[in-house]
């Protein structure tokens, strides 16, 4: 067979073997045709991987999309959910404020009741003091015990509910609870202001007590309520003489002057016949910034007439004296009378009290500036203590139990 497909070269006389030239022939051949196929199915294979990204890009989109309307109505789901919570939520706190307050307005009117009791002695004021403090921390600590009772209670509800609802509904709930406590402040800080007429009457005992205590021998009489006329009566007596003179006093304790006051009380000061009087109240007229007399009526703070009334009964004692010993002497005793009204007698009197108006304005001065102080760092503690539940709870929210339980941020087992 080998020398069937040798020929020899007529030329060079060479043996070619023509069987390894067919082969070389074929195989060039045949790797030109898979060549040829390998290309072709490379290019068919980009096509269809061209064609699964498309596919694959189409399909992330619609993807996307349809988280996107999941989103949507589910975040429509979660606030008619907090709507209808919102509103169950409201109408049963304004149950149970209206309730708190009907029990504090019963509180507020037994004290008041109590209150008026004062009238009859010092002794009878300072006891019923005694009892009002204590009154108020029972109201104080009662009211505090209902509201940890309460919140206890409200506190179990919104764990139960907590297994059926989302984070933001127990906040909000948490929210309301807050708005409740400081609504209850609110209604004891005003109880403990008390009403205008309660304050009033207070002031009128305190200058009936304070012309008793300090002026034995002097006649105090009490103008009773609803009797025409000013609050109180100073009849001037001494261990010698009798009737001196008669100084008229009374109280004020509104937030703004009025002019009427005046004239009303000359009035009451010539209908009674007193030779001085005295009109104590909180607000003072704008033409005068500290104690002084307006239109022929001393016109002083509580404070000041502690002062002024020293002064006054005094002048009312010399003069009487004057009268006595120098009757018949008119001149000089329209003198007196022309020094008890004028400016320099005023000044003497302002001189008086002046120490106690300084002392009364400090003392205002230091509360005003303690109660700004306790004020901000009462708002400062809030704000870290709301700040910090609020991180928690989103935190908790997250990461669930994977983080420590703060103790003092959940609710009792």
């Amino acid at each position: 067979m080998n020398s069937q497909t040798k020929i020899t070269c007529p030329n060079c006389g060479t043996e070619i073997d023509v069987q390894d030239i067919l082969v070389h022939k074929v195989e060039e051949d045949l790797q030109k045709k898979f060549n040829a196929k390998l290309a072709e199915e490379k290019k068919k294979y980009e096509t269809e991987a061209e064609q699964l990204k498309k596919e694959k890009e189409a399909f992330k989109k619609q993807k996307q999309k349809e988280n996107e309307l999941f989103a949507q109505k589910l975040s429509e789901k979660l606030k008619e959910e907090k709507e209808k919570l919102s509103y169950s939520l409201k109408k049963q706190l304004q149950s149970e404020q209206s309730e708190q307050f009907a029990l504090l307005q019963k509180e507020l009117n037994e004290k008041s009741a109590q209150l008026k009791e004062l009238n009859k002695s010092k002794a009878e004021v300072e006891k019923l003091k005694r009892e009002k403090n204590e009154l108020k921390e029972s109201i104080e600590a009662e009211a505090q015990k209902t509201l940890n009772k309460k919140l206890l209670e409200e506190k179990e509800k919104i764990k139960k509910m907590e297994e059926e609802k989302n984070e933001l509904k127990f906040r909000e709930y948490e929210k309301q609870i807050e708005d409740q406590k400081k609504l209850v402040e609110e209604m004891k800080r005003k109880q403990e202001q008390g009403s205008m007429q309660m304050q009033g009457e207070v002031q009128e005992l305190a200058i009936e007590e304070w012309l008793t205590s300090n002026f034995p021998l002097d006649g105090i009489t009490e103008v009773k309520k609803g009797a025409r006329g000013a609050d109180c009566l100073q009849t001037v007596n001494t261990r010698t003489i009798q009737n001196c003179g008669t100084i008229y006093y009374e109280s004020k304790r509104t937030k703004e002057f009025q002019k009427s006051w005046i004239e009303k009380f000359k009035s009451d000061i010539r209908e009674k016949g007193a030779d001085i009087g005295v009109l104590v109240t909180d607000a003072m007229p704008s033409d005068l910034q500290r104690m002084g007399l307006k239109d022929g009526i001393w016109v002083c703070t509580y404070e000041e007439f502690k002062g002024l009334c020293f002064v006054l009964r005094q002048s009312i004692i010399q003069l009487n004296s004057a009268l006595i010993s120098q009757e018949n002497k008119g001149d000089k005793i329209n003198m007196l009378y022309n020094f008890l009204t004028s400016n320099e007698f005023k000044l003497q009197i302002e001189a008086i009290v002046e120490g106690f108006t300084q002392m009364k304005e400090d003392l205002e001065s230091e509360k005003r500036a303690m109660q700004r102080i306790w004020k901000t760092r009462e708002k400062q503690i809030e704000k870290v203590v709301t700040n910090t539940v609020n991180m928690y709870g989103s935190i908790k929210g997250i990461a669930g139990n994977a983080i420590g339980t703060v103790k003092a941020l959940e609710l009792p087992e």
